[in-house]
């Protein structure tokens, strides 16, 4: 049983890796003896973070520049992820961006924007993991950080690019877990509610208060209270868990 939960050894790829939720799982990974590459768009910070969490924790953790809206960019990644640890165990396919702004006023860059990498960049992120599982003939899990957002209409902000990126993710895994299942390759995703981070950090205070008025728990969660539902879904004690989503949202959604 005590091994049950363990990821020690196994080689995962973090997208978004460089702050916030994608930083606190990936600092979390490491000090459970999983190796970490953090990917993101910021190469530069993705370096200073590596270099900080592999000298906090002692384990093996590399940086990897790559916008997950170019495919070929990540299918590059993923080759030099394997070119640095041998093989690939599982992603955390986290990266992701959001606007507050009325859908009458969006820009068709905006919403392009959003879409492209919440949903087309979480799909070539995944697309390409599978493509190294298949490759190896292994088995493999794929953790999509989709959220509420696609579940409910959050107020008082206006997300409508946002939600409906989340939504199509929640789809989009259930639709791969199917497709790839017979490879015995899982795929999940979890669903946030109002987390604190850099993203949520910036928000008016009117807004937080009255999030945290609707939330049961009456507080915004924390990216650590993130970590046991990813380190469950990379772990073999989720081996029959594909298709899931799992929500994290302090009863959020049950109101």
């Amino acid at each position: 049983m005590k091994d049950l939960f363990s990821i020690r050894g196994k080689k995962i790829l973090v997208t978004g890796g460089a702050r916030g939720i994608g930083k606190t799982v990936a600092e979390h990974l490491l000090d459970a003896g999983a190796q970490v590459g953090l990917v993101d768009i910021n190469a530069g910070q993705a370096e200073e973070t590596a270099a900080a969490l592999a000298a906090k924790t002692g384990g093996a953790c590399a940086a990897f520049g790559c916008d997950v809206t170019d495919p070929e960019a990540v299918t590059r990644t993923f080759a030099n992820f394997i070119a640095r640890f041998g093989t690939l165990d599982a992603v955390f396919n986290n990266a992701g961006i959001t606007y507050f702004k009325e859908a009458e006023a969006l820009s068709p860059e905006e919403w392009k924007k959003v879409i492209d990498v919440n949903l087309n960049g979480v799909f070539y992120v995944a697309q390409a993991a599978a493509r190294c599982f298949l490759q190896e003939n292994k088995a493999g899990s794929i953790v999509n950080t989709a959220s509420m957002s696609g579940l409910i209409v959050n107020i008082p902000q206006r997300q409508a690019s946002y939600n409906t990126s989340k939504s199509a993710v929640v789809h989009l895994t259930k639709s791969l877990a199917v497709e790839w299942a017979a490879h015995n390759i899982r795929v999940n995703c979890i669903s946030p509610g109002y987390i604190r981070t850099d993203m949520t950090g910036s928000v008016r205070q009117d807004w937080v208060a009255w999030w945290e008025d609707l939330i049961p728990f009456k507080r915004m969660g924390t990216p650590e209270e993130l970590v046991g539902a990813v380190i469950y879904l990379i772990s073999d004690a989720s081996t029959y868990t594909s298709g899931a989503n799992l929500v994290i949202d302090g009863c959020f959604t049950c109101i």
